[in-house]
């Protein structure tokens, strides 16, 4: 198992035996306000403007990944309502149509492409782009979607823009600053990253822990939402891959958008969660953490498979360039 995934299950559990209470609860959501505003920070900080702007040449690419990460991925959460009913709380319907509107992911998209020999720059480019825009569109789409439960008032709106957007803001505006110190201690930061996500895990399921929540959620109710989770993967693959081959994409695109157009950002969506649903959270953030961890299994198989494929690929185009040239 991922040593990441590992923590965030220990925390899961440290939250259900050992949760926040009181002055103690008050103390960790703020320690976890302050970690959110230094996590957007440190995205803006890393983030070069000169890559982001050169990567707007693939525009094709970047806006069928945009189209299936806040258009197809809703319609298949809206899709899913028909069975939730039956298999999930509404509660957990609510974090399975969070996890549909969440943007999409760099850091495992641009592994998963590069393990694949996809194309990695635009995988880089698509993912930053989608993080961008999904600081708008999520809450957008969040509270369309799912309405009342979503704190998306004029208070909600600037604990949006104080959290999240304007620390990001504040990064790139000091990157000339702070990109160095970055450089050097990727590490450590990564450890920071990862430590601010924790926290915030910690913070949303003792909320739920305190007010009974937990009891509503059966054994049953999660083998059902992670049906539901593996039929959206699915079908995302799925949909993604045909749509790219129909659009006439060479096969670095093709997998870049597929690995970019399916998978969803657990750094992003957890600190959105904890911002948007408050106190409600911790049902809410169990979709897109059982999301992930589905994501990575599958994904981390495909590219496997793609990129013991790849040498083929690249022969048969050469052979093609070589008859084309006898030919011509």
């Amino acid at each position: 198992m991922d040593p990441y995934v590992a923590a965030l299950l220990g925390t899961v559990a440290l939250a259900a035996l050992l949760p926040a209470s009181g002055a103690a609860a008050t103390a960790v959501g703020s320690a976890a306000d302050i970690a959110i505003g230094l996590l957007f920070f440190l995205y803006g900080s890393r983030l070069s403007t000169r890559e982001a702007l050169g990567g707007l040449r693939q525009w094709r690419l970047h806006l069928v990944v945009g189209a299936s990460t806040f258009v197809l991925f809703p319609l298949l959460g809206l899709a899913a309502g028909g069975l939730a009913p039956f298999l999930l709380t509404d509660r957990l319907y609510t974090g399975l149509l969070f996890l549909c509107v969440v943007p999409s992911t760099v850091q495992s998209s641009v592994a998963l492409t590069s393990t694949a020999r996809g194309n990695v720059p635009a995988a880089i480019c698509a993912g930053t782009y989608s993080s961008l825009l999904g600081m708008i569109v999520t809450p957008l789409l969040a509270a369309w979607l799912i309405g009342s439960d979503v704190r998306f008032s004029v208070d909600g709106l600037l604990a949006i823009a104080t959290q999240l957007l304007l620390p990001f803001l504040a990064g790139q505006a000091l990157r000339r600053w702070t990109a160095s110190f970055i450089g050097r201690h990727k590490k450590v930061l990564a450890l920071l990253d990862r430590g601010s996500i924790l926290l915030v895990v910690y913070t949303a399921f003792s909320r739920g822990m305190t007010e009974g929540l937990w009891n509503q959620i059966t054994p049953a109710r999660l083998f059902g939402l992670l049906g539901l989770a593996g039929a959206v993967l699915g079908l995302a693959l799925t949909t993604t891959s045909f749509a790219a081959r129909r659009l006439g994409f060479d096969r670095e695109d093709r997998v870049t958008i597929v690995f970019c157009g399916s998978n969803k950002s657990l750094a992003t969506g957890l600190p959105m969660a904890a911002v948007l649903f408050g106190a409600a959270a911790g049902p809410v953030i169990l979709p897109l953490m059982l999301f992930h961890q589905l994501q990575l299994m599958v994904c981390a198989i495909i590219a496997g498979r793609w990129s013991r494929r790849a040498p083929e690929a690249a022969t048969a185009s050469a052979e093609r360039v070589q008859i084309s040239e006898s030919t011509g």
